[in-house]
């Protein structure tokens, strides 16, 4: 096999972070997710970009910003709300807008995308981002592909797909697991990830999802692939960008530096107490609660004490091993609120 070639790195201390900001929970969720980043890096040099969707035939209602109250808190904090037409995926894959939405992001300026059930509870400066070389997070279960009976097998799925864009399946894998085994294979959550030029990444991630939703390999045909056809599509392309995975980013991110948290009862269940303690400071502020109280499920988990509720239930130390067991004890005591 012909050696990889080494890509110098490519450092920066100052880079853009884009969220997506639409009407209903993510507009909020985008409002905490800044008021945190402003809180633990006040000194954060970078431009603070909200993608926002528009309304046009993709969508059967406008995903925009709805809360004028939300939009002014975001502009307050200095983020920038720039639209942008999502023309291939819209209502029928919303996860679309992160793929989409990288271009209202300045071409060859490096981005870290973030979603927005994103806090930030760390200093950035301390991530040594690559930006030549790109990673995700790898805070994930084996949510894909799920196993057959009678195959295909983990190996011939993931071969099909990096076949399909003729790209070096091998080199991919993490040989330190057994085979067909799901952590030998390159797989990420999509929760963050980061580049040197959003408009390169954007189309490639464009270009693969499209394909794999409209040609996808045979191997496929048993696959779900709603809602994950982005993280299907995601190692696909840091790969074909020279990335993979790098621990040394990812243990920062996944853990110290920013939590992704999914929704706020998972949150109150089982993250350390300073993600807690970080939450609800920077969500005190009285210009700030008045407009995140507008949410029922923040005014009743921050303001109304019932994420201490579903704290209590829980032993940080001792966690089920799967989220899907926080998520039905918390169901059946009526905090399961997003």
């Amino acid at each position: 096999m012909a050696k990889t070639k080494k890509t110098k790195p490519v450092t920066s201390d100052r880079f853009n972070i884009m969220m997506v900001g639409q009407g209903g929970r993510l507009q909020y969720e985008a409002l905490i997710a800044v008021a945190s980043l402003r809180h633990t890096n006040p000194d954060f040099k970078g431009r603070v970009i909200i993608a926002e969707p528009q309304k046009n035939h993709r969508w059967d209602s406008n995903p925009a910003i709805n809360n004028a109250e939300v939009r002014a808190a975001l502009e307050a904090l200095g983020a920038e709300i720039v639209p942008f037409e999502n023309e291939v995926f819209g209502c029928g894959y919303p996860y679309g807008n992160k793929i989409e939405g990288l271009k209202a992001l300045p071409e060859g300026e490096p981005f870290l995308f973030l979603d927005t059930d994103t806090l930030i509870t760390g200093d950035l400066s301390r991530v040594p981002f690559d930006f030549a070389r790109p990673t995700a997070s790898m805070k994930r279960e084996n949510t894909w592909p799920s196993q057959e009976l009678y195959g295909p097998t983990y190996s011939q799925i993931w071969s099909s797909l990096y076949d399909k864009f003729g790209l070096d399946f091998d080199s991919s894998q993490d040989k330190s697991q057994p085979e067909e085994y799901w952590r030998r294979y390159l797989y990420f959550n999509a929760g963050f990830f980061y580049y040197q030029c959003p408009k390169k990444f954007g189309d490639r991630f464009l270009e693969y999802a499209r394909a794999i939703r409209d040609e996808p390999p045979e191997e496929l045909v048993c696959q779900e692939m709603r809602p994950w056809l982005d993280q299907v599509a995601l190692p696909l392309v840091i790969h074909s960008l020279g990335g993979g995975r790098v621990p040394e980013v990812s243990d920062l991110m996944d853990h110290d530096v920013t939590c992704h948290y999914r929704v706020l009862p998972l949150l109150y269940a089982r993250e350390r107490d300073a993600v807690v303690e970080i939450l609800e400071e920077v969500c005190a502020p009285n210009k700030l609660k008045k407009v995140l109280k507008q949410y029922e499920p923040i005014r009743r988990m921050i303001y109304q004490n019932k994420g201490e509720k579903a704290r209590a239930m829980f032993d940080r130390e001792n966690l089920p091993r799967r989220e899907q067991a926080l998520r039905n004890q918390l169901k059946r005591a009526k905090l399961w609120l997003r």
